[in-house]
């Protein structure tokens, strides 16, 4: 079924590791193979003994006073719960060590994905909502007035160049500081049994046109992601949409661990832990460079709680940094600090995390489109329709 008529790019066109834009068809192109999503997250819910309103105290036992007072110390927990200030994340988007470091008096809550994210704002709990994680796609894609800007001496200092237009989110110099984009992802090609392909790594982005990954491939789910990867040329991008297999590098994962896949294009922070444990894989970060997602934190408008200021710059070292790094997750920090704090990893997976600077300055943010270039990426994308 086509999707409606719109043509131009929703808003999650733009945003990292999302689900199809609406405004983009995707009738023209062969079925894909999805994986079933996973089940939802069970909760324990703790239901009091329905004790009566006319009960006496002196027929109560030790063992049902002991009862009372464990529930009474619940009820204070959750009122002191709600008293916090919340962290608002989308559910494996943020590391839970870091989190786990939070003052007393915040909380994080998880929502399914940034879109739910989004949503819970517009509740009554998600208005108490202090700081919120989002990918500078979905953050940049919405109106500034929903932000309000970090001041002098909120966030650390000593982030990378590159970090400052997204902290603006992509406003012009000397805009406020809307956003603290605190780890940064290049994309990269996964390979599975594909050591040929791997030992070809200089040829970069071309790889995805080896004749060998047709229907064996799977794409961003951003066609954004999959223009920029062609550089906007209409005969590759041609060649690439009929190569893919499937196009949504979250359930493409599934694909390619159990074999109907051979080649993934995701983030790389999805790729490290799995690396680790499957000696099939490999990781290509082309040498012409890739497109970068930003993890941003950000302080929804209206809403007065300031930031932790001693947890935020706990990302710039021990213990916190090298933890961070094992894990994949990159603050956008000078070179010298992440060398020093990577030190201990495996060569290869500092390689991955800590690619040669001309590299890293080789890739590339994606600051939101106008409605003319909107318009001129949907034309190109509907034209090479396989």
């Amino acid at each position: 079924m086509d999707r409606p008529a719109n043509r131009s790019f929703h808003a999650a066109a733009i945003a990292f590791g999302i689900s199809a834009p609406l405004g983009i068809r995707r009738a023209e192109e062969p079925p894909r193979k999805r994986s079933p999503g996973l089940p939802s997250a069970l909760l324990g819910i703790l239901t009091p003994p329905p004790y009566g309103p006319a009960m006496a105290a002196s027929t109560l036992s030790r063992r049902r006073l002991l009862q009372l007072a464990a529930l009474s110390g619940l009820s204070l927990l959750a009122g002191c719960r709600q008293s916090r200030s919340p962290l608002l994340v989308s559910r494996g988007e943020f590391p839970s060590l870091w989190a786990a470091r939070l003052p007393r008096d915040w909380s994080q809550q998880l929502a399914e994905d940034p879109e739910a994210l989004l949503q819970s704002l517009r509740t009554a709990a998600g208005s108490r909502t202090a700081l919120l994680q989002l990918w500078d796609g979905w953050a940049s894609s919405l109106p500034a007035s929903r932000w309000q800007p970090f001041q002098a001496g909120d966030l650390p200092s000593g982030l990378i160049a590159q970090a400052a237009p997204v902290s603006r989110l992509f406003a012009p110099e000397g805009s406020p500081t809307l956003a603290f984009p605190w780890a940064i992802d290049p994309w990269v090609l996964l390979l599975r049994d594909r050591p040929d392909l791997a030992r070809r790594a200089s040829e970069g982005w071309n790889l995805l046109l080896d004749p060998s990954l047709q229907g064996r491939l799977v794409l961003p789910s951003s066609p954004r992601l999959s223009i920029s990867l062609m550089d906007a040329d209409p005969q590759r991008l041609r060649q690439l949409r009929r190569a893919a297999l499937a196009s949504d590098e979250r359930h493409g994962l599934n694909l390619l661990l159990a074999g109907e896949a051979e080649a993934l294009v995701l983030p790389r922070r999805r790729a490290v832990p799995l690396l680790r444990r499957d000696p099939r894989l490999a990781v290509v970060l082309p040498r012409q460079g890739a497109p970068l997602g930003w993890n941003l934190l950000l302080r929804p408008a209206g809403v007065g709680v300031q930031p932790p200021r001693a947890w935020l710059a706990e990302l710039q070292s021990a213990p916190l940094l090298p933890r961070l790094l094992a894990a994949g997750w990159v603050p956008p920090l000078a070179r010298e600090r992440l060398e020093a704090a990577a030190a201990s990893l495996p060569a290869e997976q500092r390689a991955l995390l800590l690619p040669p600077q001309d590299l890293l300055e080789r890739c590339w943010s994606l600051p939101p489109l106008d409605a003319r270039e909107r318009d001129r990426l949907q034309a190109l994308w509907d034209d090479a329709s396989p």
